[in-house]
C-alpha cells in the first residue's frame, strides 16, 4: 500500500516544525544559561572592585590578621567597637573573591551588603553585628534567585528573605554572598550547568561534597567566617568533612525553613534541617545562640521557644557516649575506622566514659525509610523538576531509576535480587505507593525511632560518637556511590541533631591500608567507593557528634570536646 505524497510531506513538515520549535526553546534556554553567568561574572567584578577600592583608600589596614580572628574574638571587637564593620567586610570580600577564583563557589555577590554596611547601628549591637554571613542558594534573599541549579528558576528573584535570613540581619550579621549547589539539591557533589562545578579549596580534584559545597568551599578556604547552609541526607556535614571544618545539622524544626527551598518538596519522611557551617564549634554555638532568639519564633510560629541552653553547652561533667565504628553498610575507609578509635581514647583519657553501641538493620533503613520516604511517589514529583532543563547534573543512575516505569523497576528487582541485592533494594524503594503504605512508612519509621532512643536509654547514654565518610571523593564519584550516605542520613530520618568535627589527616598508612579495602557487598558502589578514597594522603577525616532530638547544645558540647582534645593532640605531634 503507497502512502500519499502529501501525507508524507505533512508528516515531514511536523517533525521539522517540531525540530525548530524544540532548537528555539533550547537557544532561549543557553541564552538564559549565558545571562546567569554574565551576571555571576559582573557580581565578581563588583566584589573586586569594592575590596580594592576599600584598600586604596585605608592602605594600613591589616587584612591578615582580622582574617586570623576566629568568630568569637571577632564579634567581640566588633560589638565593643574596637575593629569597624567595614574593615571585616572588606576583608572578607577581598579573600572571598580570592576563593571563588580558585573554586568557583559564589554565584552572587549580595551588592546591597553594602548599603547595610553603611546603615548599622552600634548603640545596640546584636551577636553577629557586622559579621560577614554567606548563604546557600536554595535559602531566599530578597531580590535575588534561589536556582537550585534548575535553568527554570532563573530571573525568578525572591519576594522577601527567608525567615532566617531576617533573623540574622536583626542580629546585625550582614549576608554577602550567596553560594553554589548541585542541581535539585540531591547530590553530595556540586555541579550545575548554570554556574558550573565547585572545587574542593584543598584540592581542586576533589568534591566540595554538597548539596551546601558552594559554602563548604568558601567557608574552608577562609572566604567566610559564618555560612548557612540545608542538610536532608549529609548535605551540611559531607561539604564540612570535605573541606575541614566544622558544621551542625539541628533537630528539623529546631531553626525556620520558611523561605527555604527543598530538593524534594513534600516529603515528611526524611528530616530537612537549616543550620551554619564554620571553622570551629564555638562560631557554631554563637551562631545557634544568636538565631535561637524572640525573633525566629515570632517571625516563625512553627518553631518551638527554645533559646539556646548555655548552661548545657558550657557544661563539665563527664559524659557517657555511645559510639560505633561501622554502620555495617558502607564499609568505612581506614581513616574513618581511624579516626573513631582515637577520638575514643582521647575521650576516654579525658574521663569520659564510651560505651559501644550496635546499630541494627541500616541497609533496611537506607532503603525502607530514606530512599523510599524521599520518593514515596515514585520519584515522580522529582523527575517533573527536570522538565525542560538541558542537563541533569549529577544524579547519575538515580534519575534514570526514577523515570522508569513501576513494572520495569519491579522487574528488574527481581532480577538483580540474587546477583545485586543493594541494587534490588534500591529498585524496590523507588517504586510508588499508595496512601495507605505512606501512612504505614510514617509510622514505620516512627517506630524504628522510638526503638533507636530505647537502645539508647538503656545505655544511658548522653551523646554518640559516630564515623563520617571522608575523606573527601573525587569530583565526579559521589553521583556513582549515592548509598554512601548512609552515615549521615540515618540522622535525618532519625530527626537527630548531628555535627562533625575534623579530627585527623590521611596517612600514608591509610593509603596502603585502603588496598585491601573490599566492602561488605563486594558490588561495583563498593569497587567505586575504593577508588574514590584512593590518593587521599593528607585530606582532612571528620568524626560525626549525634544527640538526641532538641538537644543541640549536648552535640555541640560534644563537638567542642572533641575539636579541643583533636586540637591538642595535633600540637603535641
Amino acid at each position: 500500500m503507497r502512502v500519499p505524497v502529501p501525507a508524507v510531506l505533512c508528516c515531514s513538515a511536523a517533525s521539522l516544525l517540531l525540530l525548530l520549535l524544540r532548537w528555539r526553546r533550547q537557544r532561549g534556554l543557553w541564552k538564559k544559561v549565558r545571562v546567569a553567568q554574565q551576571r555571576q561574572e559582573r557580581s565578581l567584578v563588583k566584589m573586586e572592585m569594592a575590596a580594592r577600592s576599600f584598600r586604596e583608600q585605608h592602605p594600613s589596614v591589616n587584612m591578615v590578621s582580622i582574617l586570623s580572628l576566629r568568630l568569637l574574638e571577632l564579634s567581640k571587637k566588633l560589638r565593643d567597637g574596637s575593629l569597624p564593620p567595614e574593615h571585616v567586610f572588606y576583608a572578607y570580600v577581598g579573600k572571598a573573591l580570592q576563593i571563588a577564583t580558585e573554586t568557583n563557589c559564589i554565584t552572587e555577590y549580595l551588592q546591597e551588603s553594602e548599603t547595610q554596611l553603611r546603615k548599622a547601628k552600634p548603640e545596640k549591637p546584636g551577636l553577629l553585628y557586622g559579621v560577614p554571613v554567606s548563604i546557600k542558594d536554595s535559602i531566599n534573599c530578597q531580590g535575588h534567585d534561589s536556582t537550585l541549579g534548575f535553568i527554570k528558576n532563573l530571573n525568578k528573584p525572591a519576594a522577601e528573605d527567608s525567615v532566617v535570613v531576617q533573623v540574622l540581619k536583626r542580629q546585625g550579621a550582614i549576608p554577602f554572598v550567596k553560594t553554589n549547589v548541585p542541581q535539585s539539591l540531591i547530590s553530595y557533589d556540586c555541579r550545575n550547568l548554570i554556574f558550573g562545578q565547585t572545587y574542593n579549596p584543598l584540592l581542586y580534584t576533589r568534591t566540595p561534597g554538597g548539596s551546601s559545597g558552594g559554602e563548604g568551599a568558601l567557608v574552608g578556604g577562609g572566604g567566610s567566617i559564618l555560612g548557612i547552609g540545608t542538610d536532608v541526607g549529609g548535605s551540611l556535614r559531607f561539604p564540612a568533612a570535605f573541606c575541614g571544618i566544622c558544621a551542625l545539622k539541628p533537630t528539623g524544626n529546631r531553626l525556620s525553613k520558611r523561605g527555604i527551598l527543598a530538593g524534594v518538596v513534600g516529603q515528611k519522611a526524611v528530616a530537612a534541617a537549616v543550620g551554619p557551617i564554620a571553622k570551629d564549634v564555638d562560631s557554631l554555638a554563637l551562631c545557634m545562640r544568636a538565631l535561637l532568639c524572640e525573633d525566629m519564633f515570632s517571625l516563625d510560629s512553627t518553631v518551638p521557644p527554645l533559646p539556646f541552653n548555655e548552661e548545657v553547652y558550657s557544661g563539665t561533667q563527664p559524659l557517657r557516649i555511645g559510639y560505633y565504628e561501622t554502620d555495617f553498610f558502607t564499609m568505612p575507609s581506614p581513616a574513618m575506622r581511624r579516626a573513631v578509635r582515637e577520638v575514643k581514647q582521647m575521650l576516654e583519657d579525658a574521663g569520659h566514659t564510651l560505651v559501644p553501641f550496635e546499630l541494627m538493620n541500616v541497609d533496611y533503613a537506607i532503603f525502607n525509610f530514606c530512599l523510599r520516604g524521599m520518593f514515596a511517589d515514585g520519584g515522580a514529583s522529582f523527575v517533573r523538576k527536570f522538565k525542560g532543563e538541558l542537563e541533569r547534573s549529577g544524579t547519575g543512575v538515580l534519575f534514570w531509576l526514577l523515570k522508569s516505569p513501576g513494572w520495569l523497576k519491579t522487574v528488574l528487582s527481581w532480577i538483580t535480587k540474587p546477583f545485586v541485592p543493594r541494587l534490588s533494594a534500591l529498585l524496590r524503594s523507588m517504586r510508588a505507593n499508595t496512601v495507605d503504605e505512606v501512612w504505614s512508612l510514617h509510622h514505620e519509621i516512627e517506630e524504628f525511632c522510638h526503638q533507636f532512643i530505647a537502645q539508647w536509654k538503656k545505655l544511658n547514654l548522653d551523646v554518640m560518637l559516630c564515623p563520617m565518610l571522608g575523606p573527601a571523593l573525587g569530583i565526579g564519584y559521589p553521583a556513582k556511590v549515592s548509598v554512601a550516605v548512609s552515615y549521615t542520613m540515618l540522622y535525618n530520618a532519625l530527626d537527630f541533631p548531628a555535627g562533625v568535627v575534623p579530627v585527623t589527616l590521611v596517612t600514608d598508612e591509610d593509603e596502603e591500608e585502603l588496598k585491601g579495602y573490599r566492602g561488605y557487598f563486594q558490588d561495583s558502589w563498593d569497587r567505586t567507593l575504593a577508588k574514590a578514597f584512593q590518593g587521599s594522603a593528607g585530606l582532612p577525616v571528620a568524626v560525626q557528634c549525634v544527640a538526641l532530638p532538641w538537644q543541640e547544645e549536648l552535640c555541640l558540647r560534644l563537638m567542642k570536646e572533641v575539636e579541643t582534645l583533636a586540637l591538642k593532640k595535633n600540637e603535641i605531634v
